[in-house]
């Protein structure tokens, strides 16, 4: 898990939306309803038009994109009550809370610096417990004169915390925001919001899948301690439902026999969680309980034209078409696969997912992807008889019919 030290700071700056919360998917599904009362229909496929942007100039930016026939007042006065009855429903990432505690317990000064007005921030971060208290500085955007891409919020929140803009770390979700933590001379860790664009983040220090993956000690800060045995525990989530036929790669190229369930009915669900690589607990209706590895993402080594399509058409980390790819593993013998006699397409498979093993990530040839997939399960094997997981092995969910 450890890498080369890039820096020493002394404090971390953080967006909010994009970055901390969840606020994609509550944005689209006020403005799918708002456009069709202009009778247009939202396309997903412009989210990067509003991604990092001013609630103004985002408005903007939908209001000439769309040809709408009012101002960006206008359209924001009236999208702002809708958003607003909202903000309770906006979650946080996977490991936002994580950070937010491990930092405030180690004493390491933070600030907010977001491009949403002031009584956004604020009632966005209320619904969270410890948030507010947690953050020495808050800075939003109708404090400043020039918001995102400007150095200028992340120059006075350096201010605010009484920092030195060259110790300063930024966490960022979006390219205005990595463009101005850049400017103001800090070092950018960005984290994108939208699918499959991590290429144009270059000008970042570093650039990861999601909070998760994000490795204190490489900036002189104190690393995490909640990893065990090359995997992180994290709140269990549920799914499942029939089994069916994917692209025939699992056992004719891979040399591995995987399971593949749609994820039609769980978008919302999916949207929480970045792609990575999993382990759990599987159920399959008439054969028992298994230990499971389970990839959710795009397989860019595959580079899978269909999922690629539709993330492009999507402002959710996963798309309604994502494939889990399930690597059923035996009991007993370490890491090998349990056999199974013929095929069991139709068959209900329940999972409950208790870990994170690592970010979905491309690989330079077959062998070294396969290679790896051997060493995730070798991993979630040994992990999964540890009492804090083996204890999901009764859950209910497991044995009864899918949620």
């Amino acid at each position: 898990m450890a890498g080369s030290l890039k820096k020493v700071i002394a404090g971390v700056i953080l967006d909010l939306d994009g970055t901390l919360l969840n606020t994609d998917g509550i944005v689209i599904d006020v403005l799918k309803v708002i456009m069709v009362k202009y009778g247009k229909q939202w396309d997903e496929r412009k989210a990067h038009i509003i991604v990092g942007k001013t609630p103004l100039e985002a408005a903007a930016a939908l209001v000439e994109d769309y040809g709408l026939p009012c101002g960006a007042d206008e359209f924001l006065a009236k999208i702002t009550p809708m958003f607003s009855d909202q903000l309770r429903n906006i979650k946080a990432y996977p490991g936002a809370n994580r950070l937010i505690k491990h930092l405030s317990l180690h004493k390491v000064p933070m600030a907010l610096a977001s491009n949403s007005g002031r009584a956004s921030i604020e009632s966005k971060i209320s619904y969270h417990q410890g948030w507010k208290e947690s953050f020495s500085a808050i800075v939003a955007g109708d404090e400043v004169t020039a918001p995102k891409p400007s150095p200028e919020i992340f120059l006075e929140a350096a201010k605010r915390l009484n920092l030195e803009t060259s110790d300063c770390l930024v966490i960022e979700d979006s390219l205005p925001g990595v463009t101005g933590g850049k400017a103001a001379g800090m070092g950018v860790v960005a984290v994108p919001s939208l699918p499959k664009q991590s290429h144009l983040y270059m000008a970042a220090d570093e650039v990861i899948n999601s909070l998760l993956d994000l490795r204190p000690e490489m900036w002189g800060l104190p690393p995490f301690e909640d990893w065990i045995q090359g995997t992180l525990p994290i709140e269990p989530w549920h799914i499942g439902g029939a089994v069916i036929k994917g692209f025939g790669r699992g056992s004719k190229i891979l040399g591995i026999p995987t399971a593949n369930l749609s994820t039609q009915g769980y978008s919302a669900l999916l949207s929480e969680h970045p792609s990575g690589v999993y382990l759990g607990w599987a159920g399959l209706s008439t054969r028992g309980v298994y230990k499971v590895v389970m990839s959710i993402g795009w397989n860019p080594y595959f580079n899978n034209s269909e999922k690629t399509i539709v993330s492009a058409m999507l402002t959710y980390r996963m798309s309604l078409n994502t494939i889990f790819n399930v690597l059923i593993l035996k009991l007993q013998e370490p890491w090998l696969l349990h056999e199974f006699d013929g095929d069991f397409y139709g068959e209900e498979l329940r999972l409950v997912i208790v870990g994170y093993i690592r970010p979905e990530t491309n690989f330079p040839s077959l062998e070294s992807l396969v290679g790896k997939i051997h060493g995730d399960g070798r991993i979630a094997e040994k992990a999964l008889d540890l009492p804090l997981y083996s204890k999901f092995r009764d859950d209910p969910h497991l044995k009864g019919s899918a949620s």
